[in-house]
């Protein structure tokens, strides 16, 4: 009950517009000790794969023996996900004590609830006395209140459109946001594959005089990607050594945020590059709950822009799986759901479209809406408002049942269904 209590205070601070900014979160740090300056820190952003990207730094990390705290965000099914120390997740207790003891500061500072928990996350990860630490970019990268961590490496994925109302409507101005991790004297790694984009983020990693800068495709090469039912086999090349690989995590882009994580260890130096040796071994542990997470007849993905549908798709269709195929899909408002729609119909022969119970209330889409639009686009959708219902109706029916849209229908299924949310 003390647990749900100080949620309930926590997330009280997510009201009103986004307040991107380091002032606030700064102060905090300070009045907490600066936590952050006691571990290296290898930071991570980008628009798809920081997720791919931040579970596989943590398989290689943790299988070299060492303590690895890990913050991602948001979560699926329970707040603690999201800080993570060796697969074991904070414990509610700790969560509680810490909201209580810090109260007064976050208050004073009108602290956010991103600022909050990211401050929480660095100053746990200090308790329990990490040998290093995982930071996964929250929105954009320049003003995101993790972008107070030096890190040894920060490295970008793959810029897509999201968040168009904070980070600008073109790719380049996006991409100008996630730059903003990149620091002096720290390695920059990106893992961009748009050569006009790659070459504004190795522009903007130079300015600030981040060293070294490592580019996909010219400081590494990934080739040969094939993708089955075990995951994603590719090749990877560096200088004048080319190894086979594989990641358990299916998908075409998977090889490259592979390639991402393995060049954000090269990039900073000794003790860190030469654990990207011989990764094989490591990389044999990787997991990522709820991205292309298999637990027949379902299948979940938090893809919740077009780019992720499309994906998702594209690896069910290499994958392949038993049909028919019914998708359950709910996508908050202010993303592309029409276009993460298109996707699913490629390959579901039936779609439900449902309300997720934990969508939060100013941002759920208008399913009176949806069931037009999918109408007048002759998609073979079924409207049914209640969650679990609309899970017990695909599942009636369906062969596989793949459930998608956003963190919030994929957490609740989770739930629901009893699926574990944390790898560990």
């Amino acid at each position: 009950m003390a647990y749900h209590a100080a949620l309930r205070r926590l997330f009280s601070r997510t009201g009103g517009a986004w307040r991107l900014g380091l002032e606030r979160v700064a102060a905090l740090l300070e009045g907490l000790g600066n936590p952050h300056r006691q571990y290296p820190v290898f930071h991570v952003a980008g628009t798809n794969g920081k997720g791919s990207t931040v579970a596989t730094l943590d398989a290689i990390l943790r299988h070299a023996g060492l303590r690895v705290g890990k913050y991602t965000s948001p979560h699926l099914v329970d707040f603690s996900e999201r800080i993570v120390v060796n697969g074991e997740p904070i414990l509610h207790d700790d969560v509680t004590r810490w909201l209580d003891t810090w109260e007064p500061l976050l208050s004073s500072l009108g602290a956010t609830f991103f600022e909050a928990t990211t401050a929480m996350a660095l100053h746990h990860f200090a308790q329990c006395e990490v040998d290093v630490a995982i930071v996964e970019v929250g929105l954009g990268g320049r003003l995101d209140a993790t972008n107070l961590v030096q890190p040894v490496a920060a490295g970008v994925t793959q810029i897509g459109f999201d968040h168009l109302e904070y980070l600008g409507d073109t790719l380049e101005a996006i991409a100008g946001e996630k730059a903003g991790i990149y620091k002096a004297g720290a390695a920059a790694v990106i893992g961009e594959t748009n050569p006009a984009i790659r070459a504004l983020l190795q522009t903007q990693a130079q300015s600030v005089h981040a060293s070294p800068v490592l580019v996909t495709g010219r400081d590494w090469q990934v080739d040969q990607v094939t993708v089955d039912a075990r995951g994603t086999r590719f090749s990877l090349t560096v200088g004048d050594r080319t190894q086979e690989l594989i990641t358990p995590l299916v998908g075409q882009f998977q090889a490259h945020n592979c390639g991402v994580a393995l060049a954000m260890l090269r990039g900073a130096g000794a003790p860190w590059a030469a654990l990207a040796e011989s990764p094989q071994a490591a990389l044999d542990r990787v997991a990522l709950p709820g991205r292309f997470h298999r637990s027949p007849p379902w299948l979940f993905d938090v893809a919740h822009n077009a780019d992720g549908a499309e994906t998702v798709v594209n690896n069910l269709l290499a994958v392949g799986v038993p049909h028919p195929v019914t998708a359950v899909v709910c996508v908050l408002r202010d993303k592309d759901w029409r276009g993460i729609l298109r996707a699913v119909a490629r390959v579901a022969e039936r779609i439900v479209v449902t309300m997720a119970p934990t969508a939060p209330a100013n941002r759920t889409w208008d399913l009176h809406e949806v069931e037009a639009w999918c109408a007048a686009e002759r998609l073979p959708a079924t409207r049914v408002d209640d969650f679990s219902s609309a899970l017990a109706h695909a599942r009636a029916e369906a062969a596989t049942v793949l459930v998608t849209g956003s963190f919030h229908t994929v957490g609740d299924a989770m739930e629901r269904l009893q699926v574990p949310p944390v790898a560990r």
